[in-house]
């Protein structure tokens, strides 16, 4: 936020008389917020990749270890539908994240 802060929208808004609340939620968190829900969706992507060592470290219950436990047997169907699982997930995350892009930013609506 520190580094949008200092854009010229920003000065030029409270030039204009605004609030400092209003110019914070309308222009400086919003363009704030894009970098920060791009690496939310590719996150996601890391922490169900994890999800499988660290249940099976930690001895939790869940999809990781389920997946784990399919491996060892071999038991390829349950191996399919979980990645399958997993990546679908993952797709309708990263759907979510660049469908909220055009909410935040409207400048992507229009490209």
């Amino acid at each position: 936020m520190q580094e949008v802060s200092n854009e010229d929208y920003v000065r030029t808004a409270e030039a204009k008389g605004m609030t400092r609340q209003v110019v914070t939620r309308r222009h400086i968190l919003r363009n704030a917020l894009l970098p920060v829900i791009t690496v939310v969706g590719l996150q996601t992507g890391l922490l169900l990749s994890g999800a499988i060592l660290t249940e099976t470290v930690f001895a939790f219950g869940g999809i990781g270890s389920f997946m784990a436990q399919a491996v060892f047997t071999r038991d390829f169907p349950v191996i399919q539908g979980g990645i399958l699982f997993l990546a679908v997930v993952f797709v309708v995350v990263n759907l979510i994240v660049d469908l909220s892009y055009g909410l935040i930013d409207p400048r992507v609506r229009t490209s």
